[in-house]
Order: C-alpha cells, then sequence, then structure tokens
C-alpha cells in the first residue's frame, strides 16, 4: 500500500499550527502504551474535565443524551457579528495547559497519521486567513471546540466531539469499547497549496490518488455503471444516521488490480483511527462483504478543474468525498470535503 505518513509536508503544516498552540515533540499512540483506545479516551477526557473552571464546564461537558450529540457540521459556524455558535469550549478559551489536553484528547481518537492530519487542516486555517480576499468567516486554528458528552467514569455510554471548519471527530464508548467512531469529517482548502512558503502541501491526498487511479483504470463498460453522470453538491450531514444510495459499480465486478485500489482508498480513510479500531474497520476488506462494496463517482471535465465527487459504501459504511468548490484564492476545485460514515450507526445508535 502506498504510504501517506509523516513527511517534510506535515512538518510544515506542523509549523504553522504550533503558532496557535504549543504542540508535543513527541507522538505517543495507544500502541505504545499498550492500553485500548477506549481507556486512553476516559484517561485523556477526564484530565481535560478536571483542568477546566466551572464556566468552562458549563461550555464543555453534556450529558450523554443531550441533542447536541448527534449535532455535528464541519462549516464554519458563526453569526453575522462573527462570534461563534457552535457548542463545546473553544480553544480559543483554554490556557496553554488546557489547549495540551484537548489535544492529547485528539490524539487518543487518532493514529499518529490521523492526528498529522487533524494538525494539517487546523494549520489551513492561517493560509485561508492570508490568502482570501473580503473574507466573511473567521480563520483561526483556535476555533476548534472540544465537548464531553456522559462520564466516561459512570459505567455507562458516553462520547466526546472535536470540531471546527473542515474537522468532526465523534465519538461513542460503551463497555470499555469505542463503538462508534463516525460521523468523521474532514475537510481541506486548499486541497493543494499553490503559492507561498508551504507550496506543493496537500493535506488530505490518499482522499484524491486512489480514487483517480480507480477512475482512470475502468473499462467504459464498468463507467457505466460507476459514473452516475451527476456531481453531488455535499456531504450527507446533520442527521444522526448516513442516509443509503443507489448502488454503483460492485466490488465483485472488478479486477484484480481494481479491487486492490478499492481496499487502498479505504485503508486511507480508516488508517486515521487508532490501530485497534482500524482494524477492526478494515476487516470488512476480506470475505463476503467485500464484494458488496460498490463505487459511484461524477466528474465534470467541461468546468476548470475537473470537478468530482465520489461515494464508496458498504453493508455497514459510507464514504464520500467532493472537490467541486475553489479555494480561497479563487482557484477552482480545489477545496475538499471527504467523511465516513456507518450507514447503520453512527453516533452508536443502531437502525
Amino acid at each position: 500500500m502506498q504510504s501517506y505518513s509523516r513527511n517534510k509536508l506535515w512538518v510544515k503544516s506542523g509549523l504553522v499550527f504550533c503558532c496557535g498552540i504549543v504542540l508535543f515533540a513527541a507522538f505517543i499512540s495507544n500502541a505504545d502504551t499498550g492500553m485500548p483506545t477506549a481507556g486512553m479516551m476516559a484517561k485523556a477526557a477526564n484530565a481535560f474535565s478536571e483542568s477546566l473552571s466551572a464556566d468552562q464546564k458549563k461550555k464543555a461537558l453534556f450529558s450523554f443524551e443531550d441533542a447536541e450529540r448527534s449535532n455535528w457540521n464541519f462549516v464554519p459556524l458563526q453569526d453575522k457579528s462573527k462570534n461563534p455558535t457552535r457548542k463545546g469550549l473553544r480553544m480559543e478559551e483554554m490556557s496553554a495547559d488546557q489547549k495540551q489536553l484537548a489535544m492529547s484528547l485528539v490524539q487518543s481518537g487518532t493514529s499518529k497519521e490521523g492526528f498529522s492530519r487533524v494538525r494539517g487542516i487546523m494549520g489551513l486555517e492561517q493560509v485561508l486567513k492570508e490568502t482570501e480576499k473580503n473574507g466573511t468567516n473567521v480563520r483561526s486554528s483556535d476555533w476548534y471546540f472540544v465537548s464531553i458528552f456522559g462520564n466516561p467514569d459512570a459505567g455507562k455510554k458516553w462520547g466526546w466531539r472535536f470540531e471546527g471548519h473542515h474537522l468532526s471527530l465523534n465519538f461513542t464508548i460503551e463497555g470499555g469499547k469505542v463503538v462508534s467512531a463516525t460521523p468523521s469529517f474532514f475537510g481541506a482548502n486548499p486541497a493543494l497549496i499553490m503559492d507561498g512558503k508551504q507550496k506543493g502541501q496537500r493535506t488530505l491526498p490518499e482522499t484524491e490518488d486512489f480514487a483517480k487511479k480507480l477512475i482512470e483504470s475502468l473499462s467504459d463498460e464498468q463507467k457505466k455503471s460507476a459514473g452516475k453522470g451527476m456531481l453531488f453538491s455535499e456531504i450527507e450531514q446533520g442527521k444522526s444516521s448516513a442516509p443509503s444510495f443507489p448502488k454503483g459499480l460492485e466490488s465483485g465486478a472488478l479486477n484484480v488490480d481494481q479491487k486492490k485500489i478499492v481496499k487502498e482508498m479505504i485503508q486511507g480513510y480508516s488508517n486515521r483511527f487508532p490501530q485497534d479500531f482500524a482494524e477492526k474497520e478494515v476487516s470488512r476488506l476480506s470475505g463476503s462483504d467485500f464484494e458488496k462494496i460498490d463505487f459511484s463517482f461524477a466528474m465534470d471535465k467541461s468546468k476548470p478543474g475537473n470537478p468530482y465527487t465520489y461515494r464508496l459504501q458498504g453493508p455497514d459504511f459510507l464514504i464520500e468525498f467532493l472537490n467541486i468548490q475553489a479555494d480561497g484564492s479563487g482557484n477552482p476545485s480545489n477545496h475538499i470535503h471527504s467523511s465516513w460514515r456507518a450507514s447503520q450507526g453512527d453516533f452508536g445508535v443502531r437502525k
């Protein structure tokens, strides 16, 4: 499998982000500690909660049953006066130590690669701040919010969310296990930085490279099944469970090389999660479930930048991707939205 592990581009991304908060000198993964993901999450959530003042707790802590838990978004949420309307405790309102604790919580729910992506996305807010002309939205790496739902020590279901522009991480934990890591949204604007010191940096290459490789490999007959001919306008969001869509080209109709690409696509998304949870997700790549996975796409080569969208869906997961919008500088089709959904169990709610 092609690797997109942290390289010099991610180092550049980290330098942008460092301006906002203090970063760890070394990454500590669940595999390094031997502690299961759910245990790491509980430890990090408790440490963060205990650091908060009474006023901060009012913003960050919710009951597990609160309707806010399923109110996920990935767009800037602010009023006409540029005040944030997203719920949770904003990093801008935290001390340096609290920001570190917040990022420890994020680390507990991501792999080293996934955490690097998170840092990159947050760092792009500074890029937008510098490149957007007459921008109407606040661009800040500190406009990311932490919300904890329920009590990790109560022996009941609990969850947490880390969210801001182009990023939404949602986890549900029960019985000492992570039962849901969706919805999971990662976006990038710009997808490719075209100017300045970070020129050439791509924050989410794995969302595009494998998909384009698969599309290019399809025969005319396969494209009839996979090509839906219409770009979808946005990720399906704001619902407690992911919708299902008409089937495209099933994996059973792919050749050996194409099946390998599909597996690489799925791993590109699942590799954002900690190893123990990622292994559970990629188990769908073997056996009968893999043959039920289908791929659909649409591309408009008549427009600048060749805007395109795709979906990859299986019995209990849905990947959606689009690159149809211009970036902050006006470059066409240079603005990624990508999501991983559990069509049967977002937020741990089974249909």
